[in-house]
């Protein structure tokens, strides 16, 4: 949307790994060669940790593409598994041939890695096994991975193993069951957080990947930019984007300190203000407490206590029964627990499921691929990346792409949204979450659904004529409160290009005068047809 008005050939800060843009800062290019020695040397395991967000993934692709060419690897992404499932899973990457009564069979697996170690090993290969997400490994399957690391000839080992994982890798690894483990463990790394001035590298790399001949960031938003994310680069990438995607709407070329705020509040769901300005209230209160202390010494000097006297007698009644308090209600389960009790619930088909049911549509898993179903009842799919703030605007209930600790994809049906929080569909789970709680899990993936005038939408413009542009000319006349002759005709004229412009700008969308998908989309949210599901609690309405 914005890349061209900064002069980018891409988006610079999308979440997915791609290794062109991996910004190897020392930490980086230190778990880098921590891997690589993984991969040069034998026996043992060697162990990345790092938090969310840290850039894992994306040093585990850069090593694929730099991989020796007698190097065989076998990348196990899911390893909530069992122990053959886990075997099964390395053959299959390996490219091994497993019989089909040998598929469950532990020991029948074992043997055809053993004999297709041994041939590899023949052959001058090297065979790795990378496992990512590591900390969701059972003690069965960890137990299974060190007996792999038996398998050797009279010299050297036939197996490498390399354990990625989140840092609670670190703790499961020292549990006395797994002590044995933990002794073949041959190299540690822990990747860090960014630095302020990797963090300002890493925005200035990603830049220039995208194609940005200038700067784009000031240095006061470059150092906003690390303390909002704290140097994570999940966090960062994020942040910048949607703080580009704010200045873009602004018409601004520099993106500030002020948008870094203003995208990180989106982010977190939360007001993320100035740093002075928790300076202030805190030099404030305490400035307030002294103040209060020294009026109510004035106010009431201390005084000698007056002598005791003696103490009258005081009829005592019966205390009356008091009641226990009630039982304390059980806190509600968290989004990620949810998530993960509701997986069913969670995939494509249960969201769209979910989805058409508040437009009175029916939805066939299976029958034919989501968004072709949607069009055959006169409806049609957009998918969009933006904010809470972009969700408002559209006012529709839409479907969240939401990502849980283990990276895992999840799709759930935003139904209802307000400043404090927003009701979620997770399968026929109704559940409301805070905005806050909703930022961690959500990175701006969307999916919404609505009702064009038209069956095929397209660019309307100067000039063009059509049921399409009678639509346009009456929705900009009711959203403006102009009078009905203004709506008139089916022509596209300077005058219909004025009003897209001012509805464009009321909205902070491209001002260019046409009314494209976006436009329209927006449009008739605005206008709010009867029948039509809602995000908002009110009809978000509003003129040009």
């Amino acid at each position: 949307m914005y890349e061209s008005f900064f002069g980018l050939t891409e988006k610079p800060f999308a979440i997915t790994p791609d290794p062109r843009y991996l910004y190897l800062s020392e930490r980086h290019a230190e778990a880098l060669a921590h891997l690589a020695y993984g991969i040069q040397e034998s026996g043992g395991f060697i162990q990345l940790t790092g938090e969310v967000g840290t850039g894992k993934t994306m040093v585990v692709r850069s090593l694929l593409q730099q991989l020796p060419a007698n190097c065989d690897m076998a990348l196990i992404l899911n390893p909530r598994i069992t122990p053959a499932e886990f075997l099964l899973a390395i053959c299959d990457e390996l490219h091994v041939a497993v019989p089909e009564r040998l598929a469950s069979s532990v020991k029948g697996l074992v043997d055809l890695l053993t004999r297709f170690l041994l041939d590899a090993h023949a052959r001058g290969r090297r065979v790795v096994v990378m496992v990512d997400e590591a900390q969701n490994l059972s003690p069965d399957v960890l137990e299974q991975v060190r007996l792999l690391t038996n398998l050797e000839t009279a010299t050297q080992k036939l197996l490498q193993i390399i354990l990625v994982g989140q840092p609670e890798l670190r703790d499961v690894l020292t549990s006395p069951d797994l002590r044995q483990l933990a002794q073949r463990i041959t190299g540690r790394y822990h990747l860090e957080a960014l630095s302020r001035s990797e963090t300002q590298a890493y925005v200035r790399h990603r830049l220039r990947v995208a194609g940005a001949a200038a700067e784009i960031f000031t240095a006061g938003a470059l150092r906003e930019v690390h303390r909002v994310s704290g140097g994570i680069p999940r966090i960062i990438n994020v942040v910048c984007d949607r703080a580009l995607l704010g200045a873009f709407t602004r018409e601004e070329h520099r993106v500030t300190g002020d948008l870094i705020r203003n995208a990180a509040s989106e982010v977190y769901g939360r007001p993320v203000l100035h740093p002075w300005v928790r300076w202030l209230a805190l030099a404030g209160a305490g400035a307030g407490v002294a103040l209060l202390g020294l009026a109510l010494w004035r106010a009431f000097p201390p005084e000698a206590a007056p002598p005791a006297e003696p103490a009258a007698a005081v009829a005592v009644e019966p205390a009356e029964a008091v009641e226990p308090p009630p039982p304390a209600e059980a806190p509600p389960p968290s989004l990620e627990s949810l998530l993960a009790r509701e997986a069913a619930g969670t995939t494509t088909d249960a969201a769209f499921a979910g989805l058409l049911r508040l437009w009175g549509a029916s939805y066939e898993p299976g029958s034919a691929r989501p968004c072709d179903q949607v069009a055959a009842q006169g409806l049609q799919c957009v998918a969009q990346r933006g904010s809470f703030a972009q969700l408002r605007l559209i006012n529709r209930p839409a479907i969240l792409s939401l990502a849980d600790a283990s990276g895992a994809e999840h799709q759930v049906v935003i139904e209802r949204l307000d400043d404090e929080g927003a009701r979620l569909a997770i399968g026929s789970v109704p559940y409301t979450v805070s905005l806050a709680e909703l930022a961690n899990h959500w990175f701006g993936e969307f999916l919404v659904v609505w009702r064009p005038s038209q069956p095929a939408v397209k660019d309307l413009r100067l000039g063009m004529r059509g049921e399409d542009v009678r639509w346009l000319r009456q929705g900009l006349a009711q959203v403006g409160g102009l009078p009905a002759e203004s709506a008139a005709g089916d022509t596209f004229d300077a005058g219909v290009e004025r009003l897209v412009e001012e509805f464009q700008r009321a909205r902070r969308l491209a001002v260019d005068g046409i009314a494209g998908m976006q436009t329209q989309l927006l449009l008739d949210s605005a206008i709010g047809a009867p029948g039509t599901p809602t995000l908002l609690a009110e009809p978000a309405g509003g003129g040009a």
